[in-house]
């Protein structure tokens, strides 16, 4: 009897430190990928410095494969979130019962390979860009684009459209922004994840548009900002539904965001392109995360809630760093009672 106790508790033991030590699994979003890899790294490094919560050696794998990836890959049983730039509305997060809430704030940038140009000198409207898109303006001496750009000394080179040919959030945000432009490119494409595209190259995540963009002369394409900067590559002004042509760059991001509706009643579901203002960025973008509310094991969905924490309130600085806004307090706030009152182990944090 005794022996048998001994070997109870030791599986016991056992079961519980292997419990602690699986690591967090995430996977999704490109665009959130850089500021997602350094709240990692800084919470890791707050937890070995003693922080009042003790998951055992626990850490973050989060894979960066698209945000329409990260959705799917949340079937898994061993995934404990998705990280989405492509919001879903609260109907189809009902069916699928999960739960979901913002982490962080960014844009996209359109980008350039345009020998000459400086970041922030190019100007280039919706309209325009959804011909650009539909191949039916092809060279950066086209009368549409010289006409908002007659300071400029746009060659004769043909555009180069690149694309993403992944699941992707950015191009759902990109997509939508073409649609509001277009009513060509709205009833020919639409807004999604992935379409159709009528003209370009496809590149696999924002890696492979990053180095799809800068291998070739003329070429156009949109990613995060954030890492535009860090690639050397050329961004342009967008035109937003005012007119005003709008630079990229986290202030704006923010100025967009403060005047966007965030309602936990609705999982915070929005689309931050459909801010009309004066100053808005159209191409605001938010990452989301989602987790299921019948979580298989209440330790893992608290340990995921613990590290989102960390993220929403001492992450600030890092994201910023990166280019991206942080979630103003007001929000964490809502974001934080609405763990409590959707999430298993989500009081308290």
């Amino acid at each position: 009897m005794a022996l048998a106790l001994f070997f109870a508790v030791a599986f016991t033991l056992a079961s519980v430190e292997r419990s602690q030590a699986e690591r967090i699994q995430g996977s999704g979003s490109t665009f959130a990928f850089p500021v997602i890899s350094a709240w990692t790294k800084s919470f890791l490094e707050f937890r070995a410095a003693g922080s009042d919560f003790v998951f055992g050696d626990i850490g973050v794998d989060y894979e960066p494969i698209g945000s329409l990836g990260g959705v799917m890959r949340l079937a898994q049983p061993e995934v404990d979130f998705a990280a989405s730039d492509a919001p879903l509305p609260p109907e189809e997060l009902a069916k699928l019962d999960l739960a979901q809430f913002p982490i962080v704030i960014g844009g996209l940038a359109v980008v350039v390979n345009l020998e000459g140009v400086e970041p922030g000198r190019l100007k280039l409207g919706g309209d325009v860009l959804a011909q650009i898109y539909l191949g039916k303006v092809t060279s950066w001496n086209d009368p549409a684009v010289v006409a908002v750009n007659p300071d400029l000394s746009l060659p004769d080179l043909p555009i180069a459209v690149v694309h993403r040919g992944d699941g992707s959030g950015s191009t759902l945000t990109w997509t939508r922004y073409l649609s509001a432009a277009s009513a060509e490119w709205r009833e020919r494409v639409g807004a999604d994840t992935l379409v159709e595209w009528p003209k370009g190259t496809a590149a696999e995540g924002t890696a492979g548009m990053i180095a799809a963009v800068k291998q070739t002369a003329g070429a156009i394409g949109y990613m995060e900002f954030g890492q535009v900067g860090r690639a050397g590559l050329v961004y342009a002004q967008v035109g937003n539904r005012s007119g005003n042509f709008i630079a990229p760059g986290a202030e704006n991001f923010a100025a967009t965001a403060a005047k966007a509706a965030w309602d936990p009643e609705r999982d915070f579901y929005l689309e931050l392109t459909e801010v009309d203002a004066a100053d808005a960025y159209p191409l605001t973008a938010a990452t989301f995360v989602m987790m299921h509310k019948s979580e298989r094991s209440v330790a893992r969905t608290r340990r995921t809630l613990f590290f989102l924490s960390h993220a929403l309130e001492r992450g600030g600085e890092e994201a910023a760093g990166l280019g991206y806004v942080p979630l103003p307090e007001p929000l964490v706030r809502k974001v934080k009672d609405y763990w409590h009152s959707t999430l298993p182990g989500g009081a308290g944090l």
